[in-house]
């Protein structure tokens, strides 16, 4: 059994500094003490997904992240793991449990996903071994981990057994005060393009900010609108561009961070705004592109129509909420929302549609990762 505290600062000699996870009893000892330890960062993830993309976020920022899970909430963990850590070559460290696992009684709903969790890693080319069992093994362990992904540059594992760690006493911080947002609504029926939106963002922009736009036609979009280094261009992973905006301006706070989504893919992590207005990074400012479809795939509808956005962020503690369907009304909140502490929030109806023969951004993803942390790196 090891001392969570070892093992932290163990980690800590290897630069890891930045976690993101979801409990599991198997974890509660070593999430107590990161949640306790004033100098190491945890954020709370609404999903083990979302926690994924925070992680991504926090090592595009320059540290080294860890993602921890309950091997059942792995399942959720696949797509960003495959399309985001894995398409950008993002080495995240995982710390995942072993409920399940062969000769312990446990609760029937982890019998499947124990005797799979290992291949499940193997299939997704996730390096792994067994978390250590004594402090002695810590540095050999942490080594090898480090190693692997300096080689690979994708994310390794370490799979949890039952009573692993010693137990820890958790000092929870103090909730923060949930504020009163302020909300405008300009929003009527609109014939906005995503083209005229994103012209009327970027019109406004302040040239030192990140952008982190969302898969599909929005990326392709703002590749040809303003292909600049500080654009990470979200190739897959649907719904976590803002959990990893939320990474990036958590780690980064002297950087003002804007991330540009879609109404279907915040709907499909529509937690991680909760998880924004609660760690409430005052330099975010997250703008959601409603067309009300997926465009994409072929224009199939979302359930954005009856979907309040505004009042959505509002409840979920953002300092800021517009809801605009004008180029000029919204110019002018992606300007207040630069301006005003965040984090601030921007709903957009447009209309369905995009250019003919809109072309993918020409950069390999790992092109688009290095520009990306060398912007967030600069003055």
């Amino acid at each position: 059994m090891i001392e969570a505290a070892r093992f932290a600062e163990a980690a800590g000699e290897h630069g890891y500094s930045f976690y993101s996870g979801v409990p599991c009893s198997f974890l509660t000892a070593l999430i107590n003490h990161v949640i306790s330890d004033r100098d190491i960062h945890y954020v709370g993830a609404a999903s083990e997904g979302e926690a994924v993309a925070v992680a991504a976020g926090g090592h595009l920022a320059g540290r080294r992240s860890v993602a921890l899970c309950q091997n059942s909430g792995l399942g959720n963990m696949v797509n960003p793991l495959t399309s985001l850590a894995g398409t950008f070559r993002i080495p995240l460290l995982l710390i995942v449990t072993h409920r399940g696992q062969e000769g312990l009684h446990d609760a029937p709903q982890h019998a499947l996903m124990g005797a799979i969790t290992e291949d499940l890693l193997s299939l997704m080319r996730v390096e792994h071994a067994r978390f250590p069992a004594e402090n002695d093994g810590l540095a050999a362990a942490l080594e090898g981990a480090a190693a692997a992904q300096e080689a690979s540059s994708l994310p390794y594992a370490f799979v949890v057994s039952k009573g692993s760690v010693a137990p820890t006493a958790l000092e929870q911080p103090a909730p923060p005060v949930r504020g009163e947002a302020r909300v405008e609504r300009r929003d009527r029926a609109s014939h906005l393009s995503r083209t005229a939106a994103l012209d009327s963002v970027l019109g406004v922009l302040d040239p030192a900010t990140a952008v982190v736009s969302t898969t599909g036609k929005t990326s392709r979009e703002l590749f040809v609108c303003d292909d600049r280094p500080g654009n990470f261009y979200m190739v897959g992973s649907m719904g976590c561009a803002a959990g990893l905006g939320l990474g990036v301006a958590v780690c980064k706070p002297g950087r003002k961070v804007l991330v540009l989504d879609g109404d279907g893919a915040a709907l499909m992590k529509l937690g991680t705004l909760a998880t924004i207005g609660h760690y409430a990074p005052g330099n975010l400012l997250h703008v959601v592109l409603d067309n009300a479809v997926h465009d994409s795939t072929g224009a199939q509808a979302t359930v954005s129509p009856t979907v309040d956005f505004a009042g959505v962020a509002a409840a979920c503690n953002y300092r800021n909420v517009w809801s605009v369907s004008e180029p000029r009304d919204l110019a002018e909140a992606v300007t207040r929302g630069q301006e005003l502490p965040g984090p601030n929030f921007v709903h957009v109806r447009m209309v369905p549609g995009s250019p003919p023969d809109l072309p993918r951004p020409h950069h390999t993803p790992v092109e688009i990762k290095e520009r990306f942390m060398a912007f967030l790196a600069s003055r």
